[in-house]
């Protein structure tokens, strides 16, 4: 039977565990909510979805590949810290090891992860200088260069949504520090330019938004609203949701324009809840790229969007236990 693994993308709230082959192909996948932190709790609902996926396949199981949240030890897949979590020094590797002796099991950065999947088996296929950008709650990612995903000294590469744009003036940052691109051009970023605006338009539909009759909804516009309702009354005009949206855009260019200069890379790739946008965002954007394109020549990067979705992570896990590691490219076959 083919070759394939077990890629799980571990995350606060639900982990997911696919059965992927060499391919790229996702055949069978299992998930389940995360309700408690602890870390037995995570490991016991992980297995659990582990188990389901080995069980649902007659491949040849290579391993496990696990994407994380946190800064992760390679060697023994040690959650060294996970803000997500709350976890400091947690052997996750070792644990889930300890549920599964008879598969080698790799942990890694669950964004490095996404990278490594959306670069070969994605829209970075063919690349050698590499970027993918995942916009949600907040922006993770991952670095090739010359054709090697960028670890860094302590596997800190690819943190770029941490990199401050707005250090004067800007949004106060889950991190602590003042206008970091995350706190900036995420989903979050994007509701928090629209909370901003309010003030300026007292009319605005964004602040009449209504729940359903009798549903029992008594939170605030605030809670209720999102940022795929203001990319959504953007598109169909609104002035509020506009001039969010493009305050929005003007910082996630600015961030760009900085990935480009500090790595200079053929394909930015946007992945993430925010990307779904589509043209209307990549419109937007790119001319804005343009402008602040200093220092290599404008229009050789180009900006497009992720091709595997919420799949990239599992796809990616699923890639690097097959490959022993956060391998972006094998090395030519040896003639016999």
């Amino acid at each position: 039977m083919a070759r394939a693994a077990i890629g799980v993308d571990l995350g606060g709230s639900h982990v997911m565990a696919a059965v992927v082959d060499e391919s790229g192909e996702i055949h069978e996948k299992f998930e389940h909510d995360i309700e408690d932190h602890a870390p037995a709790a995570v490991v016991a609902t992980l297995a659990d979805a582990v188990k389901s996926a080995i069980g649902s396949t007659k491949h040849d199981i290579a391993g496990i590949g696990i994407g994380s949240p946190g800064n992760i030890d390679p060697a023994t897949g040690t959650i060294r810290y996970s803000p997500n979590f709350g976890w400091q020094n947690v052997p996750l590797g070792s644990r889930v090891r300890d549920v599964f002796p008879k598969y080698e099991v790799f942990v890694g950065n669950d964004a490095r992860c996404a990278t490594l999947g959306e670069y070969v088996h994605g829209v970075g296929q063919g690349t050698q200088d590499f970027v993918l950008l995942t916009l949600g709650t907040g922006i993770g990612g991952g670095i090739v260069a010359h054709g090697a995903l960028a670890l860094g000294y302590q596997m800190g590469a690819g943190e770029v949504g941490h990199h401050q744009i707005r250090p004067d003036g800007g949004f106060i940052c889950a991190c602590g520090k003042v206008g970091c691109f995350e706190a900036q051009a995420s989903g979050t970023g994007l509701l928090r330019h629209a909370f901003r605006l309010a003030p300026s338009f007292p009319r605005s539909g964004l602040l009449d938004a209504q729940p359903a009759k009798d549903s029992g909804d008594t939170r605030s516009w605030r809670e209720r609203l999102g940022s795929k309702k203001i990319r959504k009354a953007a598109q169909a005009g609104d002035a509020h949701a506009l001039a969010a949206w493009n305050a929005f855009c003007d910082d996630l260019a600015l961030g760009l324009s900085n990935i480009i200069a500090f790595v200079n890379p053929e394909v930015i790739a946007l992945g993430g809840g925010v990307s779904s946008a589509g043209d209307f965002l990549l419109d937007r954007v790119k001319p804005l790229v343009e402008i602040r394109t200093t220092m290599v020549p404008r229009g050789t990067t180009r900006i497009v969007r992720a091709t595997l979705g919420n799949d990239a992570g599992a796809v990616g896990a699923a890639t690097a236990a097959m490959r022993g590691g956060l391998i972006a490219q094998l090395p030519p076959a040896v003639p016999v």
